[in-house]
Parts: structure tokens; C-alpha cells; sequence
């Protein structure tokens, strides 16, 4: 089910300290926010902030769809896992 509240970063699933430190850096301090940019140009964004940091499509870009998605990123569909990694790659 996905939420169309404006919720603070914090109250969303699956975004801890870390990611929503992340996530600040690069300009996403809400749900809202987070939302209109989307979980691949944000996970992009991050990536261009940290270029030498690894990171993994589990703990970042499927945290983000979770988060929109009001889920763990685990319960994300096997699908919807291979879009987000393949729009990721382009």
C-alpha cells in the first residue's frame, strides 16, 4: 500500500540514521521529497555524493521503494527488484 502522507524521513520504513543522513546530503529531507524524486535518481544521487563507497542495492535503493511502498525492502517483488537494479544501470 503505498502512503501519500508527508511523513518525516525518520518515520518511514527501512530509512535509519544512515540513510536518512544519506538521503540529507543529497537534498531529501522528507517522504515527499523522496517521493517526487524516486528510489533510482535518489540511490544515483547518493552514488555521485560517495564514488568511492560501495553500495548495496539492498540497504539503499530497495530502502528507498520500501519505504515509498510502506514494506521492508525484502517483501519488494522479485520484479520489481530487477527493474529498479536495471533502471539503476542506465
Amino acid at each position: 500500500m503505498t502512503m501519500t502522507r508527508n511523513r518525516p524521513l525518520a518515520e518511514l520504513k527501512n530509512i535509519g540514521r544512515k540513510i536518512a543522513s544519506l538521503l540529507n546530503e543529497a537534498g531529501i529531507h522528507s517522504e515527499q521529497e523522496l517521493r517526487s524524486v524516486g528510489p533510482v535518481e535518489v540511490h544515483k544521487k547518493i552514488r555521485e555524493n560517495h564514488p568511492d563507497e560501495t553500495l548495496p542495492l539492498c540497504y539503499y535503493l530497495y530502502s528507498f521503494e520500501g519505504a515509498l511502498c510502506d514494506q521492508h525492502w525484502d517483501a519488494i517483488g522479485e520484479e520489481r527488484k530487477r527493474e529498479l537494479k536495471e533502471a539503476v544501470a542506465d
